[in-house]
């Protein structure tokens, strides 16, 4: 960690924070305080970026390294003189509780948020070595602790902030436990899985280390104390070691909480070290276990670095330096932080290899604090008399992933392996490792990932008869290419149709036989493994479909005789065609079926709806029917060849039923349609055109058939009544009657002249050829004059010339008089319609005459109602609707009114007049010719008026202020 110097920190060093590859993995620089600090460092604890040391004059330094400007300095209540020297300090995870312990045996205790330590009574004269911290994180209290003090007596607290002077802080300090064999060095407690209220314990002394797990008691409140069940239930586990030298240091730490990058289940497990006159002994803190079972497995897995290896620098002479022993040490996540005299030395905790070993102290100068940030991942050194040294790891991971491939933990090695090139050598070690120990399987899914050349794996797993690994190496390998790789990807994914036809052939080969696949497989897990195997298949089509060449698979498929899995591949890639061909070659009509009501593709249903007419007509109809998008007219000729050969009634017709739904249901007006239906209809060898002919009526006039085209059908047919009404829908009834008659249906004959109503004089000679037919088919009178009696045109006198000459009047005297009693009665009517006439042209002769005394009132100051003058300023003329007009206006608005004929002979006659070219009676007959052109009807009442309907009222020249109300 580095700062600037407004920041409080100065860092040697500006590449601290750079995380290159080729930098070391660790560096120590160091930092200074601002401002400079009078009194020398004594003691040093670091946590939650928190930074707290101990000054020689009593003094306490709280750092917060978020805001290192900000230092806060503390006193304790009492001289050093009176106490002692700070001997120790022991801070928790959180930085919310420091409990500070002087050489005189007192101690402190501080809380974050206070600035006066206050003394801890019951603890007075215990010399604390080590202090174990809650594993829940405390804050407003410690909750429950553990205390190892110099005398190895084992205490338990319970330590809360409290601002009542008569109060004290320990709220209660009870002894657990004394070992006899001297100071207890290192204590920490975890929490195991299965709650809070199992817990591991591990303790060391300077020859002894001793692992509990078990279950604590009720009382995390601080009401009573929780470990003593556990000491008292539970053996310790114990690690001793012979022959430990007094002089040597003792500690135990554990590594940092796990980084933030890791989650679930590759967070790695803590690690704890020992620190002794052997050397450091260490290993994982593992969770998984009760009791000493787990007490033996943390053991098991432990192992020890030398004293020596740590000490010895590299190529010195080790009997010089035989009693230099290590101070203090620190863990990382990957390595073990010694303090060799002045000398930092870094081994990695997996090989103990060392990887950094620097002079760090200068002569004189002495290391007083070796601290650790378990959250945050920082490492201190406080020195005396007054520097503080960070000791900066840099990507310690990045071997880690050699290592683990050293020790064959592949899967530990792929986890840290940063690069692309990293985890490809990694996968390739794994896969060889796999072969040689005979995992093929195993070693197919690594290979897939790994950039081992495709033809050197391909050809292990052939020459060791392993095809179900080359299948999975393949699968593998075939995810990896892009998909650009288009000839990788399809010969790859034909090679797998291959090797997955040759399995199913085998399994399906064993089940018959009943022979056993192998020794570990029985024919109840031979068919499991058939399933498997084509549920596999299935799915590597449907994920690699766009992959593999379908004329290739077909021709692979086919050679091993796989139905299924033909068909199965056919639907994966949508090609209906083909399952449909193979199912029709098979003459499997249910099958072909079933496909086909799941397309859409209309082209389909036209190339195989012939086949399907002919051998499953009425589920082929079934289905044509729910298809909206089909064109009727494209299914014509299937349609026609399954009515050529259809010998049932109409009724059953699936042809017909198809068109009549087209026609009805879908609304079709297609000719081709419509004709294919009358052509059907009329085809049938059955001699009721009932159908027919309802079908034809249904048309109306307005028919969508080609009538010519059903005319020559019918006709052919002999479909009588159906033609008849053609003709008659086509207005030759006269060709209806005619087609009628021939075949005897005098009753259809009458219904068909009687359509005629429109047209007397047709009707009346529809009637006659009736009449005609009827006589020459009976010698009697009687239906002839019935016939006559059917339609009022006919008379007697109409049918007397289709009689035989042998027939005497006495057959039909009485129609004879009925006629003629008409005849008299059409002469009266007659007669009385001539007296109406002449005494009706008699009235009329007399209101001639009575016009020429008619005469109208013309009042002295009457105007003209076409120019507003007075009327008798000159010649004018007077209508009987009591309208006047000057004769000249008059004739105005006349020749804006007539048509250009009877203009052009008015002005002819005004002119001629005008100028005297007539003279005598021809200009009086001129005259009378005029005025019966200008005056024959008044303007405002006439037809004249009706002209003027467009005309506005009022016209542009004229004042709008007349028309205002």
């Amino acid at each position: 960690m580095a700062f600037d110097s407004s920041s409080g920190f100065v860092a040697a060093d500006a590449v601290a924070g750079l995380a290159d590859t080729a930098l070391p993995i660790f560096e120590v620089l160091p930092v200074q305080l601002v401002p400079s600090i009078a009194a020398d460092f004594v003691a040093g604890q670091a946590a939650n970026n928190v930074l707290v040391i101990g000054l020689s004059n009593g003094g306490i330094m709280r750092i917060d390294l978020n805001r290192p400007e900000d230092i806060e300095d503390i006193d304790l209540p009492k001289k050093s003189s009176e106490v002692g020297v700070i001997r120790r300090m022991f801070l928790d995870p959180t930085a919310s509780h420091l409990i500070i312990c002087t050489s005189l045996g007192e101690n402190f205790y501080l809380h974050s948020q206070s600035r006066h330590p206050r003394p801890l009574a019951r603890l007075r004269g215990v010399t604390i070595e080590s202090i174990a911290w809650s594993p829940a994180l405390p804050t407003s209290s410690t909750r429950e602790i553990l205390i190892g003090a110099a005398d190895g007596n084992l205490y338990e607290g319970f330590i809360e902030t409290s601002t009542e002077f008569y109060r004290k802080e320990d709220k209660y300090i009870k002894l657990l436990q004394k070992f006899p064999d001297g100071p207890i060095t290192g204590i920490w407690a975890d929490s195991l899985p299965g709650g809070q209220d199992t817990r591991r314990i591990l303790l060391s002394t300077p020859g002894r280390l001793f692992h509990w797990a078990g279950k604590v008691g009720r009382g995390h409140d601080g009401s009573a104390s929780i470990y003593s069940r556990l000491f008292e239930s539970e053996k310790p586990v114990i690690h001793e070691l012979p022959r430990t030298s007094a002089a040597a240091a003792s500690a135990l730490v554990v590594s940092p909480d796990a980084e933030p990058k890791f989650h679930g289940d590759d967070v790695p497990e803590r690690a704890f070290a020992w620190l002794s006159s052997h050397g450091v002994y260490h290993g994982k803190l593992l969770v998984n276990g009760t009791g000493q079972e787990l007490g033996n497995k943390v053991f098991a897995e432990s192992k020890l670095i030398p004293r020596p290896q740590l000490a010895n620098p590299e190529g010195a002479n080790r009997r010089q330096i035989s009693t230099e022993y290590i101070e203090a040490i620190a863990l990382t996540q990957w390595h073990v932080i010694s303090l060799v005299g002045s000398r930092i030395v870094i081994a990695n905790r997996l090989t103990g290899s060392i990887v950094y070993d620097q002079t760090i102290l200068d002569p004189g100068q002495k290391a007083v604090g070796l601290c650790v940030d378990l959250q945050k991942h920082t490492f201190w050194l406080v020195t005396s008399p007054k520097e503080i040294l960070e000791i900066v790891p840099r990507d310690e991971d990045r071997d880690i992933w050699k290592i683990m491939l050293q020790m064959q933990q592949f899967d530990a090695a792929l986890r840290y392996a940063h690069t692309p090139a990293q985890r490809d050598a990694v996968a390739i070690a794994s896969g060889d490792y796999l072969v040689s120990k005979g995992q093929h399987s195993e070693a197919a899914g690594v290979y897939g990932k790994s950039s081992k050349p495709f033809e050197e794996v391909a050809l292990t797993f052939i020459d060791n008869d392993q095809p179900d690994a080359l299948r999975k190496y393949l699968l593998a390998k075939l995810s990896t290419y892009k998909k650009s790789s288009v000839m990788q990807r399809m010969m790859i994914a034909a090679w797998l149709m291959e090797i997955f036809m040759a399995k199913l052939n085998s399994l399906d080969d064993t089940i018959i036989t009943g022979a056993e696949l192998s020794e570990t497989l029985n024919p109840t897990q031979t068919r499991e493994q058939l399933d498997a195997v084509r549920a596999e298949y299935q799915e590597f089509v449907n994920r690699h479909k766009s992959d593999l060449d379908r004329k290739t698979v077909y021709d692979v498929i086919s050679s091993h005789g796989r139905e299924d899995e033909l068909l199965y591949y056919a639907n994966a890639v949508n090609d209906y065609n083909f399952v449909l061909s193979y199912w029709v070659q098979r003459e499997r009509w249910s099958e072909a079926l079933k496909v086909l009501q799941r397309q859409t593709d209309a082209d389909v249903f036209y190339r195989y709806s012939s086949v399907l007419m002919t051998h499953a007509a009425t589920e082929l109809v079934e289905i044509l029917m729910r298809q909206s998008n089909l064109k009727p007219r494209n299914l014509i000729p299937a349609l026609l060849e399954y009515d050529q050969n259809y010998k049932g009634p109409l009724s059953q017709n699936q042809a017909i039923r198809y068109l009549l739904h087209v026609v009805n249901q879908l609304g079709s007006t297609d000719s081709a349609v419509h004709n294919t239906l009358v052509s059907m209809y009329a085809s049938h060898p059955s001699k009721d055109e009932s159908a027919l002919l309802a079908y034809i009526e249904s048309q109306g006039d307005e028919p969508k058939f080609d009538p010519d085209f059903a005319l020559r059908l019918c006709i052919q047919h002999h479909r009588v009544l159906s033609c008849a009404h053609i003709y008659t829908s086509m207005g030759q009834y006269v060709q209806a009657v005619d087609l009628a008659l021939s075949h005897d249906e005098v009753d259809l004959a009458s219904i068909i002249a009687n359509r005629a109503m429109s047209n007397p004089p047709l009707r009346k000679k529809l009637w006659l050829a009736i009449a005609k037919k009827v006589i020459s088919q009976s010698n009697g009178i009687k239906s002839a004059i019935q016939t006559l009696k059917q339609c009022e045109l006919l008379r007697i006198e109409d049918l007397i010339p289709f009689f035989p000459d042998f027939v005497v009047i006495d057959d039909f005297k009485e129609e004879i008089c009925a006629a003629l009693e008409a005849y008299s009665r059409d002469i009266d009517a007659l007669r009385r319609e001539m007296d109406e006439s002449s005494l009706t042209a008699a009235n009329i002769k007399t209101d001639i005459a009575a016009l020429d005394r008619r005469y109208a009132i013309v009042e002295p100051g009457e105007k003209c109602f076409a120019c507003g003058l007075p009327l008798l300023s000159r010649q004018f003329f007077v209508f009987p609707c009591q309208h006047a007009f000057h004769s000249d206006c008059l004739g105005r608005k006349v020749l804006e009114q007539s048509g250009p004929a009877k203009s052009k002979r008015i002005r002819e006659c005004q002119v001629q007049i005008s100028k005297g070219l007539v003279s005598g009676e021809k200009r009086e007959k001129m005259i009378a010719e005029l005025d019966g052109l200008v005056a024959s009807a008044c303007i405002l009442c006439s037809d004249y008026a009706i002209k003027w309907i467009n005309e506005p009222f009022i016209k542009e020249d004229e004042d709008m202020e007349e028309w205002a109300l």
